[in-house]
């Protein structure tokens, strides 16, 4: 009988809009907090995510009902729909409980901070996380992890059909002069609802057990229950989230860095997900382009750093002592693969490198890195690995015809393609971000803000890496701070960051509301 109920039900919930399953699964997960409170004896804190999950259970249920079998003209249209509904309005229901757990918190700043959670960016307006209960902590910490499996399994099974989402890099549309959003392929797909399906029931358990290995490693090492908790759902999603201002002040050790280091490789190139089903898993990841990419800069990068507090350390006598310079190196790794993945975490010897050497940590750095990106498909946001590489190839191949005017290009069709067509939409997208963060910058810089602060703010928030503001600011600065106008300007640009400029580009395409 369980069979049958399982074959009878599946159907049923396939054919719900995505934005009703995800509602139906935000008002699960409140429980978890409330279950948390409880444990604490915090019932003021318990009940209203309690009341949330019932209250908005009953909605969800209305609305399916309501939108049952209802007909999609235009399904490509739809689920890009889908995707801004869920970071603009799905956060109005999740920061109803985070309001009403915290009311000194305005609504305004409990939307604003769903959605930096579950945009996978990070940047809380709790400037002294200290004083808030841990369930709602975890919360955050829930909603960022649930947002980065949202993008990754958006991004396989809406995105990459429309050759969106850095995609078109590798499979450019020809039919619409290289540029993406035509939506056909989408067109011809009878039951969208079953491909999201079907990559949600491969990534799912992957994506959960990655998150409990990460966490029991960290208990390991002396973390504790929670800040492991936070820590491995941070980590797996990018986002960040910590129930304190950075790792070095919940104590994490040099074993727990490490083990978050190893991690956020996953957030580098989208084949770490893979792993389970491909045999030949090494020697593919082995020729990654993205992986290849991040290792260059991985090695040079942190390199450059150290090199730079080394000659600092020979102006102040301090180059022999060696303990002191390994830990500056291994701050800038940890630091810079941080980053690169738009997590944010700090190392704690991030600052032993200035110790060491009396100067200054470039925060700018770290602002570049986390401008390029991750991996396509996967939770890290930016430009992407996989444009950059793309661009590299045209301009050796552009090198390469300069010497040699007849030659022809290696790389079979699939180089040839990325290097040509896959080059252009990687280039206009780089303009596109620059533009965007142009944009960003004037209009921050309207609302009352400096220079300076509004080109990090606009870089953390188009790059999903809410961290950056307190790193390559001197000084740091407090999102509680910011004025009402400069914070809509910011959900604007993490969302904006989170779709990518081309996918909302996308919907202005006359395929899209043609019938």
């Amino acid at each position: 009988m369980g069979r049958g109920v399982t074959v009878t039900t599946l159907p049923v919930l396939l054919r719900l809009p995505l934005l009703v399953q995800l509602m139906a699964t935000g008002s699960v997960a409140m429980l978890l907090p409330a279950i948390h409170a409880f444990a604490l004896n915090q019932h003021r804190v318990a009940q209203p995510f309690f009341y949330g999950a019932v209250l908005f259970s009953v909605l969800a249920a209305l609305v399916a009902l309501a939108t049952f079998r209802q007909p999609i003209r235009n399904v490509a249209r739809s689920q890009l729909l889908t995707l801004v509904a869920a970071y603009l309005v799905l956060p109005v229901m999740l920061a109803v409980p985070l309001h009403e757990a915290r009311p000194s918190m305005s609504f305004f700043n409990a939307y604003f901070e769903m959605v930096s959670s579950i945009t996978t960016t990070g940047a809380s307006i709790f400037d002294t996380p200290r004083l808030v209960p841990d369930p709602i902590h975890l919360w955050r910490g829930l909603v960022g992890w649930f947002g980065g499996l949202l993008v990754i399994v958006s991004a396989v099974a809406v995105l990459a059909p429309m050759t969106l989402g850095g995609f078109e890099v590798l499979r450019p549309t020809a039919s619409t002069g290289g540029l993406p959003g035509s939506g056909a392929q989408l067109a011809r797909a009878t039951e969208p609802n079953q491909r999201v399906a079907r990559y949600t029931s491969k990534i799912v358990p992957i994506y959960v057990s990655l998150t409990l290995i990460i966490w029991l490693l960290q208990i390991i090492t002396g973390a504790g229950s929670f800040n492991g908790l936070m820590i491995a759902m941070a980590t797996m999603s990018t986002s960040g989230i910590l129930p304190l201002r950075t790792m070095v002040d919940m104590g994490i050790s040099v074993p727990g860095e490490v083990i978050v280091f190893a991690f956020l490789f996953i957030a580098v190139t989208r084949q770490v997900v893979w792993l389970p089903f491909d045999k030949h898993y090494f020697a593919t990841l082995r020729l990654d382009p993205e992986m290849r990419v991040a290792l260059c800069f991985l090695l040079a990068v942190p390199l450059a750093l150290w090199l730079r507090h080394f000659i600092g350390a020979i102006e102040i006598n301090e180059e022999s002592d060696a303990l002191a310079a390994v830990r500056a190196l291994w701050g800038a790794l940890f630091t810079v693969l941080s980053f690169l993945t738009t997590t944010g975490f700090v190392s704690s010897d991030w600052e032993t490198a200035r110790d060491w050497s009396a100067l200054p940590t470039p925060g700018l750095v770290l602002a570049g890195m986390a401008i390029m990106g991750g991996g396509v498909a996967t939770t890290a946001g930016g430009v992407k690995l996989l444009r950059f590489y793309a661009l590299y190839k045209h301009g050796v191949r552009e090198m390469e015809r300069l010497v040699h005017p007849s030659s022809i290009g290696s790389g079979g069709r699939l180089g040839r393609g990325m290097r040509r067509e896959g080059a252009f939409i990687a280039w206009i997208f780089f303009m596109l971000f620059a533009l965007s963060i142009s944009g960003v910058v004037v209009t921050l810089a309207l609302s009352g803000l400096r220079f300076d602060e509004s080109v990090v703010l606009a870089l953390a928030a188009l790059s999903t890496t809410g961290p950056l503001v307190h790193v390559a600011l001197d000084g740091g600065l407090a999102y509680a701070n910011l004025t009402v106008e400069a914070k809509a300007v910011l959900i604007g640009a993490m969302v904006l960051g989170r779709m990518e400029t081309l996918a909302i580009i996308a919907l202005f395409n006359p395929d899209f509301w043609r019938r």
